[in-house]
């Protein structure tokens, strides 16, 4: 299953550029025009919601006929790609092929997991043009404190990273239905919706395990102005960011040859969260999803990714075709992964 649109375009630099780097790298990203529509196909829209910034938010949820609150079932959040939307669960992943059967409980005698697709907003982003803008997840300011509030750092108050907060709401409406496992919350995306779940899982204490495809790193890529290093600690500069759930099970499947030469730019996250002594395991692939042992040179060596097609002609051509494409070999290996990481203790 894949997304085709124009991700092999020609790429040049975005033009926008941060106002000043903050204690949680960059100001929050601009809202542009949204053309696109979220239809929830085969599953049901929740009630929609605006968030801090009096942006109406949405979400689309998928229940198995079993889900009740005598027997709550795992909750998969799943967080898209940018320039498409929620429906791309539907649409270009296999995941649901799996929600009435999975064992991701870890009891034969309640299959099945419940998924929350949120819906994310237009803005500006820190990518390659045509995704310099759309659709997507802010994962350049990095203000996801756990108590999901505002934080104030040397008398300026920082507000909570807005689609954070939509993907915590959305939790919470499925939670108090009573038919989630509490201990089986887990995250899954793709690309910038993986950047966003790597993000996200760090962030949240109740997540238990985040499972995603072919992340750019959220902390440094491209012609991000404000990278950040993840720490585990009070920052020691706007250079640093801390994480609160360093023990998070974190999961990564990505290609070797991959779109604008970020195969590398997985690895310095890899070394980054090794460097918090995160627990990350990581998966890189060929073309046939075969798993492989590096990434292809020939696809990029630059650890920030390749922000022009000229620099990279592989990683603007094959890189985007296999990007472009849902590891649907991978999903049941995604899929045991949450079912051996329950949260362990509590939120």
């Amino acid at each position: 299953m894949a997304l085709w649109c124009i991700v092999t375009a020609v790429a040049i630099p975005a033009g926008s550029a941060a106002d000043s780097c903050n204690p949680f790298g960059n100001a929050p990203r601009a809202i542009v025009q949204d053309t696109t529509q979220t239809t929830c196909a085969s599953g049901t829209m929740m009630a929609p919601w605006s968030d801090a910034d009096g942006t109406p938010r949405g979400a689309c949820l998928y229940e198995p006929a079993s889900a009740s609150a005598a027997t709550p079932l795992p909750l998969i959040v799943y967080i898209h790609p940018s320039l498409f939307t929620a429906d791309t669960l539907a649409f270009a992943t296999n995941i649901l092929d799996f929600r009435d059967t999975a064992n991701v409980s870890d009891d034969p005698a309640r299959p099945g997991f419940i998924v929350v697709a949120p819906e994310g907003r237009a803005t500006t982003h820190f990518y390659p043009q045509p995704d310099d803008r759309g659709t997507g997840w802010d994962n350049w300011y990095r203000q996801l404190d756990k108590s999901g509030g505002a934080v104030t750092v040397d008398g300026v108050s920082y507000p909570q990273n807005v689609d954070a907060a939509t993907i915590d709401h959305f939790i919470d409406e499925e939670v108090a239905t009573g038919k989630v496992d509490t201990r089986r919350i887990y995250v899954t995306g793709w690309s910038n919706g993986a950047a966003m779940g790597f993000l996200y899982a760090l962030s949240r204490r109740r997540i238990a395990a985040a499972a995603v495809y072919t992340a750019p790193n959220p902390f440094e890529a491209f012609n991000d102005p404000c990278p950040q290093q993840p720490v585990g600690r009070r920052p020691r500069s706007d250079a640093e960011v801390r994480v609160f759930n360093r023990g998070v099970r974190l999961y990564h499947v990505h290609n070797a040859c991959d779109i604008a030469g970020i195969c590398p730019n997985g690895e310095l996250l890899l070394t980054q969260l090794l460097g918090i002594h995160a627990h990350v395991t990581d998966v890189i692939i060929d073309g046939s999803q075969v798993q492989v042992p590096m990434c292809d040179a020939g696809c990029g060596t630059n650890p920030d990714g390749d922000m022009n097609f000229a620099d990279n002609p592989r990683g603007y051509t094959e890189g985007s075709q296999n990007h472009t494409r849902w590891p649907s070999s991978w999903t049941q290996s995604m899929l045991d992964f949450f079912r051996m990481h329950p949260l362990r203790g509590h939120p």
